[in-house]
């Protein structure tokens, strides 16, 4: 069995080598010692002001045992160059020539790092280089990220959702997002974020009242001030994200798998929605909103885009031989929110789409990894209400499966006739932390095997819940993160900011899930032996 300590201790050192530059993670090397000159050397030396500038930092996501897509963003039209090596000291760098950082991409770029050792910490430094003078040079920001093993090895790695919504941003006196700072500081292999990366339906304004009347003081920019309608507004909420510190710094340590939820377009969202009744919207086609939405999504995350569908969002990674993740697109595809009460599937009660559906049971029954987690962006038997009436989610309410539960249960039926052991459900969205077990015996229907769910979030938006859960699947609260009659949309300073992690022990393979508030002490804990 392999173990990270000694990565972890390089990684430790690694940042603390490194400094905070102009609103980027910047190497202390000197920019004349980045080995650049093996590519083109600046012909004259430069001021800062003239260089371009890299503001957002860099981040490492859809990570395999061989690859890794590596993002970044430049402040004017120029060429992205990434340097990357298994030595911090970056002594025998490999070179790779990216694409130009142009303004129909708003400048981000992203390069796929191919035939990468398995196994190792890899650390890699981004620079651009100016289009307007090929002489001109940026400063390298550096950021790292470890492979996958092939061999079983321990594994550790977070999930979490919800960020700057309900008008809580980045508060600078309070510090910021910390709970970034919290989940960087444990140091996982990657982090999964289970959707509503942004909210561009929820503006941010300067100052927020609190309950016992003091202010939270909001940092805020035009893009932020109004709810995201432009193409423009979208990236600017996008960008928001990125001005907080504890966000650069987590985004060039810890690679992501992203997906994306509703409010990264506005809230309850399904393809073909009007939003006549909502007067902040000039914009009343949500599905035109949501294709500005996705391309902003696309453009500010590091994600390995399908060659034969560019705009696709589910999409699987292996792990090494313990560990294969599905991501799943839950509002791509889906129906539109009705009652929910349909007795036969149909278009209308699509949550997944056929194809999605069919493509998770292939990926689910040729797996060979002994775990098999799937990143929902929605929990499965906790009611979500669109109106008086509708309901956002599949659950809607106790009795046989119904509407969009339909699909559902063709899912848990298959994965029980096909024997597929060892699927555990991750999440966010409801804005608290929880563990639920999904007991047939229990249940309204009875054709599945049981299975858990973990429930995490928000990173840093309003704390909300407890839902109510449907008894279809028969789920079994065994941990909430929040009291019952807790008042609803509790600001970051009470504390109840939630994320999740996920312990894979090398040797035995036993899983063991934690859920850990806004410092991140554990709060509750549970081993998961696999089923062999």
């Amino acid at each position: 069995m392999e173990r990270k300590n000694q990565g972890y201790i390089t990684r430790r050192r690694f940042l603390l080598r490194s400094v905070i530059t102009g609103g980027s993670l910047i190497a202390a090397e000197a920019f004349s010692k980045s080995g650049l000159a093996q590519v083109k050397a600046p012909a004259i030396i430069t001021s800062d002001k003239m260089r371009p500038t890299i503001p957002y930092g860099v981040a490492s996501g859809d990570i395999t045992s061989g690859s890794a897509m590596i993002w970044s963003r430049c402040d004017r039209a120029a060429k992205m160059i990434v340097e990357y090596d298994t030595s911090e000291s970056f002594r025998n760098p490999k070179h790779i020539l990216g694409p130009a950082a142009l303004e129909t991409s708003d400048y981000t770029a992203r390069i796929n790092l191919a035939n990468l050792p398995p196994s190792q910490q890899i650390y890699y430094r981004v620079t651009f280089q100016d289009l307007a003078d090929t002489n001109i040079y940026s400063a390298p920001v550096i950021g790292t990220f470890r492979t996958p093993s092939a061999k079983k090895r321990d594994i550790l790695f977070a999930w979490s959702g919800d960020t700057a919504g309900q008008g809580w941003g980045i508060n600078p006196e309070w510090g910021g997002m910390k709970i970034y700072e919290a989940i960087r500081r444990l140091n996982p292999d990657f982090f999964i974020h289970s959707g509503d990366t942004i909210y561009g339906d929820n503006p941010i304004q300067a100052e927020v009242k609190l309950d016992d009347g003091s202010i939270w003081k909001n940092l805020t920019t035009p893009e932020k001030s109004k709810v995201a309608e432009t193409l423009a507004e979208f990236r600017g909420n996008f960008i928001y994200n990125l001005l907080d510190e504890n966000v650069r710094r987590f985004n060039a340590q810890v690679p992501q798998l992203v997906q994306w939820d509703d409010h990264e377009t506005h809230n309850n969202w399904f393809p073909g929605q009007m939003l006549m009744d909502d007067d902040r919207y000039k914009v009343k086609s949500v599905s035109l909103l949501a294709a500005r939405a996705k391309q902003a999504f696309l453009e500010y995350t590091p994600m390995r885009l399908d060659c034969n569908d560019s705009e696709r969002i589910y999409r699987s990674f292996n792990h090494g031989p313990s560990l294969d993740i599905f991501m799943l697109d839950m509002r791509t595809y889906r129906g539109p929110n009705t009652p929910n009460r349909q007795t036969v599937a149909s278009a209308e009660t699509d949550f997944l789409g056929n194809a999605q559906v069919r493509w998770l049971k292939n990926k689910l029954q040729n797996s060979k990894a002994t775990w098999k987690v799937i990143g929902s962006d929605m929990p499965i038997g906790l009611v979500v209400r669109d109106g008086k009436s509708n309901f956002e989610n599949l659950a809607n309410g106790d009795g046989p499966p119904l509407g969009r539960e339909l699909e559902f249960a063709d899912l848990l039926r298959f994965i029980q006739q096909n024997n597929i052991r060892n699927v555990v459900w991750l999440t966010a969205d409801v804005h608290y932390a929880a563990a639920h077990y999904y007991d047939p015996g229990k249940a309204q229907f009875t054709d599945f095997k049981p299975f858990w769910e973990f429930v995490a979030g928000p990173l840093h938006a309003g704390t909300f819940g407890p839902s109510v859960l449907d008894n279809t699947f028969g789920p079994q609260v065994k941990f909430q993160s929040i009291p019952p009659n807790l008042k609803q949309n509790r600001p970051p300073t009470e504390g109840f900011q939630f994320f999740g992690t996920v312990k894979i022990d090398g040797d035995t393979e036993v899983m063991t899930v934690a859920l850990h508030n806004l410092e991140g002490k554990k709060l509750y804990s549970v081993e998961l032996p696999p089923e062999v």
